[in-house]
């Protein structure tokens, strides 16, 4: 049987995509040490699930790509993993008690993982993210490039999507979603 897309589910996906988008936006502009490209995914999440929560933060890379910042389509492989670890969270850690701070853990350490491959790997750690400075001063330590870009990477990721949980749970307390 043909799964189709309702109406309100499209909608749904395009607020998502449109607050990730916007989000990066402002943290880009301000140069903030958190991305805060990631509420709209975790909106989706709670509402529709990991499947679909994965389309937003591969659309949002796609997009911010075009709309000039250059790194962002490559970090599109972390937004997909993070649609499934926000969906996985919401029918997990979060279904009965608010454990937002194990969940922000849970979701953080594997996208730091890959986020960081990607920084230094491919961009020898500068990005456009405001934590650049951070990770070429932790640099030229004994830690070497791979495991600051790690570090700084948590640190931000973790505070970015603990940030997003603690807002989408004040959204669901007083809009009522799909579940």
């Amino acid at each position: 049987m043909k799964h189709s897309l309702s109406v309100y589910q499209i909608c749904l996906i395009a607020f998502a995509i449109v607050l990730n988008l916007v989000g990066a936006q402002i943290a880009l502009l301000l140069q903030l040490p958190i991305y805060l490209d990631s509420i709209g995914t975790c909106l989706l999440a709670y509402a529709l699930g990991p499947i679909y929560a994965v389309l937003p933060g591969l659309f949002s890379s796609v997009i911010n790509a075009m709309l000039g910042d250059a790194y962002a389509l490559y970090y599109a492989p972390v937004g997909i993993l993070l649609g499934f670890l926000y969906g996985y969270a919401w029918n997990h850690f979060l279904k009965e008690k608010e454990r937002l701070l194990v969940a922000a853990l849970f979701i953080s350490i594997p996208t730091s993982l890959l986020s960081a491959c990607i920084t230094a790997y491919l961009f020898g750690g500068i990005t456009s993210s405001g934590s650049t400075f951070i990770v070429q001063l932790l640099a030229h330590t004994p830690l070497g490039l791979t495991i600051s870009c790690f570090i700084v990477q948590f640190i931000t990721d973790y505070l970015d999507r603990l940030l997003a949980l603690m807002l989408v749970k004040q959204f669901k307390q007083r809009i009522k979603l799909s579940k």
